[in-house]
């Protein structure tokens, strides 16, 4: 067995990272290990290697790291620790208990990088998830093996939406087992323990894994936590035939940090200061989510991430939307008017819908009441602008039907409890009272036979 080489060759600290000199091949993602002048260890990974240059970053920060430590490359990538027994447990970012439990029994070591799914190896996505949250379940439907993002802006209630689909969500009629992955990143201790109130007092626990990495802890553990928590999600998904449910918050946070990680490589930087590699970054990590053909198990995702400036055109959610199946975006005047949970349907969308609605899967009216619902939504949001200007005695009275019916869609469709947990029975049922508020001429988007089947005009 050979011993790994220790060098003294450290020729620069900057931020998080320290440049080494090597006189070995060093291959990227390979773990490091620093030992300090005063004898106590750091460890890193390998960031950027070159001809005669390598970039580690410290998972511990490096403070007291001098060009006298000494540098040791383990030629091993960062791994995980998987088995069952992650189920009900708290990890921080870097994968280690936090929960006061004992260590993980590891069934097998992960590489937390994973690999990409062949794209021929795909099933296509066609099971329905409901999460009892009717904006979503019923206009813009989750689908098992989509990635479909949360798009929020600061001071949002997306942890209260996060933490209500983490307990509501299930696979309608099915009777496989169903698991949340949860990674929140760069979050205060505040956030932290309301997060953990919530789990435990609601008994989401026992089907989660839950990672936490928070403000205070060093940036680059924060560019671990999502792979650490996708790693989870694939052993359970393609070794133990669950349904996992993914859920990143705040991916925001994780792109802070690789742009701090970028300022201190001195990297040419792209939009806003983010490095040019952002998407790419993203993608690798959105695109882990899907279904293999032949495997039971999937993997559907939930990136939440929050607008700097409420701005939708901002490189995050803008890149974010290209790679994603969809977007749910969260609206500030609807929070404003106490409507919870403030999801806006209009700029809304789920790419992958029609393929897991209708028939046995959610109901034969799906469809056409989606559409209907949001036509009639959008013309009432249209029409409250022209209230403003000519006052609503000028409008006709289908307009009248139609702003009101607007009002409605908000107070009974988008407006539920954080506790209320509606099946997609009762969501559709709520959409057919609205609809019986205008007359049967205005359903245009509806079929003869199900106006005949569900249509109850509303006296």
């Amino acid at each position: 067995m050979t011993t790994m080489k220790e060098y003294k060759t450290i020729t620069r600290v900057a931020g998080p990272l320290v440049f080494v000199e090597k006189t070995e091949p060093i291959g990227y993602g390979t773990l490091v290990k620093v030992t300090l002048v005063d004898g106590s260890v750091k460890s890193g990974q390998v960031l950027d290697s070159s001809d005669d240059l390598v970039v580690v970053q410290i998972f511990e920060g490096t403070s007291g790291i001098s060009k006298d430590a000494k540098v040791k490359f383990l030629k091993e990538n960062i791994t995980l620790p998987v088995s069952k027994d992650m189920l009900g447990r708290v990890f921080n970012g870097a994968g280690k208990p936090i929960d006061g439990g004992s260590s993980i029994v590891a069934k097998k070591k992960i590489d937390i990088n994973g690999a990409a799914i062949n794209p021929y190896a795909r099933a296509s996505p066609a099971d329905f998830i409901q999460t009892g949250i009717s904006t979503i379940d019923v206009t813009n439907t989750l689908v098992r093996g989509q990635k479909l993002p949360i798009f929020s802006g600061s001071g949002l209630p997306h942890n209260e939406i996060a933490l209500q689909i983490a307990r509501q969500a299930k696979v309608v009629g099915s009777k496989e087992k169903f698991i949340v992955v949860f990674a929140a990143m760069g979050i205060t201790n505040e956030e932290a323990q309301y997060f953990m109130k919530d789990f435990e007092e609601t008994g989401a626990l026992e089907r989660s894994v839950v990672f936490l990495n928070l403000a205070d802890d060093p940036a680059v553990e924060r560019l671990v936590t999502p792979r650490m928590a996708l790693t989870a999600a694939e052993y359970f998904a393609y070794e133990e035939d669950a349904h996992v449910l993914v859920i990143l918050t705040d991916m925001t946070n994780y792109c802070e940090s690789l742009r701090e990680i970028g300022a201190a490589r001195e990297e040419v930087p792209g939009r806003r200061g983010y490095p040019g590699y952002m998407y790419t970054d993203l993608a690798m990590i959105y695109e882990r989510a899907g279904m293999i053909k032949g495997r039971k198990g999937s993997v559907t995702q939930i990136p939440i991430l929050t607008m700097v400036g409420d701005d939708i055109t901002h490189p995050i959610p803008d890149l974010t939307g290209y790679i994603t199946e969809g977007q749910i975006v969260l609206n500030r005047e609807l929070h404003r008017k106490g409507v919870y949970p403030p999801i806006n349907v209009l700029p809304s969308l789920s790419r992958l819908m029609n393929m897991g609605i209708g028939g046995t899967k959610t109901r034969d009216d799906h469809k056409n009441v989606s559409d209907q619902m949001y036509a009639n939504y959008a013309e009432g949001v249209d029409l409250r602008g022209l209230v403003a200007i000519v006052g609503e005695e000028a409008l006709s009275e289908k307009d009248r039907l139609l702003l009101k019916f607007g009002d409605l869609f908000e107070e009974k469709i988008v407006t539920q409890s954080k506790k209320e947990d509606r099946s997609i029975s009762q969501s559709l049922d709520i959409c057919w009272q609205l609809l019986g508020t205008i007359p049967e001429r205005m359903l245009t988007r509806v079929s003869p036979e199900l106006k005949k089947k569900y249509y109850k005009e509303m006296k």
